[in-house]
């Protein structure tokens, strides 16, 4: 039996609950043949209704965010600060443009390929523990837009960790001021003592 997630898992409608779910789930790439990827130790939900952080809030539908609309399982990814890639997972049925951000991941797959990629010496903190440091370790770049994370390019697999409520830290999300009230909505989820999550407070 596959330890893939299906499609049936990014379809469901409350973005809140797939985030925190997705912590302790492997996230993997098979880019150029080699295999690399980890476990989700952090991330962020953001939902198409009453948020307004998300990049589809009251319908903004552009040539970045269409993808959104889409029904859920395919990845959004996008640049910040000209650079860095972001690597989100839309959620929810088509039409309803939720996403999920991951933010953190636990390095444990092709490390030697990650450190290449980072132009790290060594394993050390920075070479997944950010959103835009985990897509540079697993290759993940803005041509993945789009990209259908149930085939053998990019995928999810739950390896059937329970990870106790009492481990989950959640806290507003990061780096959106600009969404008013909705700032502070407490919808980042960390893995309690991993060393792996960003270093954003």
């Amino acid at each position: 039996m596959s330890n893939i997630l299906p499609l049936a898992f990014y379809q469901r409608p409350d973005p809140v609950q797939i985030a925190r779910e997705l912590l302790g789930k492997h996230l993997y790439t098979r880019i150029d043949g080699v295999l690399t990827g980890g476990r989700i130790v952090e991330t962020e939900a953001y939902a198409h209704l009453n948020d307004q952080a998300c990049h589809s809030h009251l319908g903004r539908y552009t040539a970045r965010t269409k993808i959104m609309y889409e029904p859920g399982g395919v990845a959004y990814v996008y640049l910040i600060y000209g650079r860095y890639a972001l690597f989100n997972i839309i959620t929810n049925e088509a039409g309803k443009a939720d996403a999920v951000l991951i933010r953190g991941l636990e390095p444990i797959e092709g490390i030697p390929e990650m450190l290449l990629r980072r132009g790290l010496p060594a394993v050390q903190r920075n070479l997944t523990a950010g959103p835009g440091l985990l897509t540079q370790a697993l290759g993940i770049t803005t041509k993945h837009y789009g990209t259908d994370l149930t085939g053998d390019t990019i995928w999810l697999e739950d390896h059937r960790e329970v990870v106790p409520t009492d481990r989950i830290i959640a806290s507003p999300r990061v780096g959106i001021d600009y969404a008013g009230a909705d700032a502070a909505l407490p919808w980042r989820f960390r893995l309690a003592g991993s060393k792996w999550v960003s270093p954003a407070k």
